[in-house]
């Protein structure tokens, strides 16, 4: 006659339980669209603001360097190259005189703070998302 179960059984059920659960998740197979293309316009926006912290520490222009041909972006001139998902709709929105070609543009921050302005549009889907830079006060914020 059994009276329960020994601590042993019930570490083991659990640790089996644990297991599936985390695999679970992958083998759910892919990621889902609204989710990587928030992640990209968070990241885009990181490194925007990171571009105008650099003017204003730095006391001299910032530029974020955007191709949309290649889906690839840069802060400043020495900065690391990104490249974003392949599958995200790029289009950039800013100064005519920011612009390199129909293909790639920029961004410039300057010492003060403010910026030349601008916008960066990501879509996958139906999902989208705007970053936005204020040519004022050169604030940088998300919009879906």
């Amino acid at each position: 006659m059994s009276r329960g179960y020994t601590l042993m059984e019930v570490m083991v059920a659990l640790a089996i339980v644990g297991m599936v659960l985390a695999a679970v998740p992958m083998m759910m197979g892919g990621s889902r669209p609204g989710v990587e293309v928030r992640a990209a316009a968070i990241e885009l926006a990181s490194a925007l603001r990171r571009t105008r912290s650099e003017a204003i520490t730095g006391f001299r222009a910032e530029v974020f360097h955007l191709d949309i041909e290649r889906r690839a972006y840069r802060v400043g001139s020495a900065g690391k190259e990104t490249v974003l998902p392949e599958n995200l709709a790029v289009s950039l929105y800013t100064a005519r005189s920011e612009l390199a070609d129909e293909n790639a543009g920029r961004i410039r921050f300057f010492p003060d703070g403010s910026a030349t302005g601008g916008r960066v549009t990501l879509a996958i889907g139906g999902h989208s998302y705007v970053v936005a830079v204020d040519w004022l006060t050169g604030a940088v914020e998300l919009e879906q």
